[in-house]
């Protein structure tokens, strides 16, 4: 069972490289990352009321049968960078493809951010993202553990609200992904070295 478990990691991991190869040359800095999510109508409000946020630039995420996805972020409280953070999902269930994407989490109070930061936080299968739409080239998807959200073009809009202390977007930045699974997203956190 054990060396089933290791072949079935080794290929996710073999999977996961080819579809994010190319993802990685669309990495983008947290600066510009930031920018796009305070000119996106749906989480601008946000930047003004939060206690603090989680900013992963690029996520990027593929899978055949069984998917994996990772990010990079950091993690900043009343807009200063306190830490870094890094996303790990795995998923089974029907998907095919690879998909890069940003990711934000707003923490609404001392309560959120520390739950986030206590060194090792997971969302829940049932936890949900919007996703929202950032430019003429995105397209509003889904992610493994995400709601979906208004098409380009079309006059509502998505709106997200917190709970559980958290509001979590996602933005598409490349790639295609279909899939019909239930994961949940664990971070781990490090407090930035001064």
């Amino acid at each position: 069972m054990k060396s089933f478990l290791t072949a079935i990691a080794a290929s996710t991991c073999l999977i996961v490289s080819l579809f994010t190869a190319p993802i990685a040359l669309a990495d983008e800095s947290y600066e510009q990352a930031v920018v796009n999510f305070q000119k996106a109508k749906e989480t601008s409000k946000f930047f003004d009321t939060a206690y603090g946020y989680a900013l992963f630039p690029t996520v990027g995420k593929g899978g055949i049968g069984i998917g994996a996805a990772y990010g990079k972020g950091r993690v900043y409280k009343g807009g200063v960078y306190v830490g870094d953070s890094s996303l790990t999902q795995l998923s089974i269930g029907f998907q095919l493809g690879g998909q890069a994407y940003s990711e934000i989490i707003f923490f609404k109070d001392a309560k959120a951010y520390e739950n986030f930061t206590s060194g090792s936080f997971e969302f829940d299968a049932q936890a949900s993202a919007v996703a929202i739409n950032m430019g003429a080239s995105a397209q509003a998807g889904t992610t493994g553990n995400s709601a979906g959200a208004g098409q380009a073009g079309s006059n509502s809009s998505a709106k997200g609200s917190y709970i559980n202390g958290m509001a979590v977007f996602t933005a598409a930045k490349g790639g295609l992904m279909f899939e019909a699974a239930l994961a949940g997203q664990a971070f781990s956190f490090e407090p930035k070295v001064n």
